[in-house]
Formats: C-alpha cells, structure tokens, sequence
C-alpha cells in the first residue's frame, strides 16, 4: 500500500476509535433515546424475534401499562409516560409508528412504539394507560384490536398527549446492515 492511502486509513481509524471512545465515556450513564431492532430474546419460556419491517398488519389482545413503570427507561432509552400516547411491541423496530384500532368501538390512535411487551402468550401489544383510556378499553384491562405498522418513528419527537393536535410522523429510513440504521 502507497504511504498516503495507510496515512487515510489510520486517520480514519483514529477518528472512529476517538468517537467511540468519547462517546463510552459519557457524563450521563442513563440510557438516551436510540433506534433498535435488538436480538432474539427469550422470556417466560416464550422466544421473540424482533426484526426489520416494511410492512406488519395484525389483529389480537391489547392490554395496557401504567403507575409500575411511570418514569423508567423504555427499551429504546426513553422515558415511558403512562399519560402519553405510546406502546410497547414484542418485535416491531423501535422506536415505530403504529396505528391501534379498538375492534369493539372503531376508536383508532397513531401511537409511538417504543417500548418491549407485553409478555403474555394471547397479547400482541401494550398500551400506556392514556392510549387505553382514549381506546375506550381502560377500566376492562384487554380489547381486541388491529395494528398496523405505519414506520420509523423520529428520536427527536415529543411525547404526544391526548387533546394534543399533533400526531406522530412516521418517516421512511433505510437498513444498510443489522442493527444500524441510516436516516
């Protein structure tokens, strides 16, 4: 190899090596928000698979979160709000943009996915308990839905609020390798 091409490659080394290094060596060791596939995952001797979609349709069991989890760090770094409208998947990347539709009333919400579960065997997704509470199925606990994945959700997004007249933009993002996304 010429001097001038290794002098490059070394240069760009040390600098991916520098960032890395900078950015292991954070002042804050609580988790920020990123975007995540994740690897398989085994709970409640049941596997998930969680993987890169385009496109995801399904009807089954929502169930919903709320007061034991207020405040913690979701799968994906951010903060879960119960008063927020957001969700949590098994699989779906994170975070996502899904559109809920509670079967038994026609109510229908665009909520942001950024959480794991639930982990119970019938349930598909898991709602935070204002999302249920819009949905009409707060006070049963469960509801038959549809989800429809609708994209990648923004990390620079705000939570959104029932009342609130904005709705979560979902916005197109490429997968180049594995569990690193390019936006």
């Amino acid at each position: 190899m010429a001097p001038a091409m290794i002098n490059t490659k070394l240069s760009r080394w040390m600098l991916v090596s520098g960032a890395l290094m900078v950015a292991g060596c954070g002042s804050s060791p609580e988790p920020q928000p990123h975007f995540k596939i994740g690897s398989p995952y085994k709970i409640n001797g049941q596997w998930y698979r969680p993987q890169w979609v385009t496109e995801y349709e399904a009807v089954g069991v929502a169930s919903w979160y709320g007061e034991p989890y207020h405040g913690r760090h979701t799968a994906n770094g951010e903060i879960y709000d119960m008063e927020a409208l957001t969700a949590a998947h098994p699989t779906l990347p994170l975070p996502s943009v899904v559109q809920v539709t509670n079967l038994a009333n026609g109510r229908s919400l665009i909520l942001r996915v950024n959480d794991r579960g639930p982990f119970v065997a019938d349930r598909l997704i898991d709602l935070s308990q204002a999302a249920a509470r819009e949905l009409g199925f707060e006070r049963q606990g469960l509801a038959r839905v549809h989800v429809s994945y609708l994209g990648l959700a923004r990390l620079d997004e705000a939570p959104i609020y029932p009342g609130d007249r904005r709705q979560y933009a979902a916005f197109a993002c490429k997968l180049p390798e594995p569990d690193v996304l390019a936006c």
